[in-house]
């Protein structure tokens, strides 16, 4: 089984590579190129779920011949709310949410299912979510998708309302599952925290920890997603 990492830019790609300790080939797919290392296909698929989504279907109409791909990640830094999900931290995703894909109305925000059609989250397979969150020790539980990052303390305060328990907020992970979803191909999603969800404050994100944590996980749960296999169907919930 192939297994295909999306990320947003070349330097998470990089350090998702990293962890596998070798040099990784380079094959062009439309739209870009994969690291191939090993089992494993790594792709800068570009910012934002519509990238995602366009970048991750390519690929995986781009498998090789006779290697399709089992697996869909999408991973990367992202924001924490805290406490939940302090600077440093890991998240393996419970659920993807596509947390602003709706309406605003009078009476607030609706998303994309209540106003009759579409979908709003896809779920990984609950096995793989507690294997990956056992060899990683990464807090299991919804990621947000986002087309604009939060800046302000009522915009996380209002996304918590509207979906609790969700542990952190990044722009791809419901893109990469449209398209994973469309090639009936499980998808998960592995976040590092690079800075809290709330008032924007650059001076105290941590990048490169959380570039290394994501070079940590992957080290640690290669050989749990290389050996995993497709016992728990992908599903989605609308």
């Amino acid at each position: 089984m192939r297994v295909l990492v999306v990320t947003a830019v070349p330097v998470e790609r990089d350090a998702v590579t990293r962890a596998f300790g070798a040099t990784a080939a380079v094959a062009d797919v439309p739209g870009g190129e994969l690291h191939r290392t090993g089992a494993f296909d790594v792709l800068a698929g570009g910012v934002g779920p519509a990238a995602a989504a366009a970048s991750a279907a390519f690929a995986l109409a781009s498998a090789p011949p006779g290697e399709p791909y089992g697996l869909v990640v999408s991973a990367g830094i992202g924001g924490g709310f805290a406490p939940a999900a302090p600077i440093g931290s890991l998240v393996v995703a419970t659920e993807l949410v596509a947390a602003d894909l709706g309406a605003e109305t009078p009476d607030g925000f609706v998303p994309v299912t209540g106003l009759g059609f579409g979908r709003d989250r896809f779920l990984p397979p609950p096995a793989l979510v507690r294997e990956v969150a056992a060899a990683t020790g990464a807090a299991a539980g919804p990621v947000l998708t986002v087309s604009t990052v939060t800046g302000g303390t009522a915009r996380a305060a209002g996304l918590l309302a509207a979906h609790p328990g969700a542990l952190a907020e990044a722009m791809e992970g419901f893109g990469v599952a449209e398209a994973a979803d469309r090639a009936r191909v499980p998808v998960l999603e592995l976040r590092a925290v690079s800075n809290a969800v709330g008032p924007r404050d650059r001076d105290a994100w941590r990048i490169g920890d959380a570039l290394a944590a994501l070079t940590g996980a992957f080290g640690k749960t290669a050989a749990v997603l290389e050996g995993w296999t497709r016992h728990d169907r992908n599903d989605s919930l609308s």
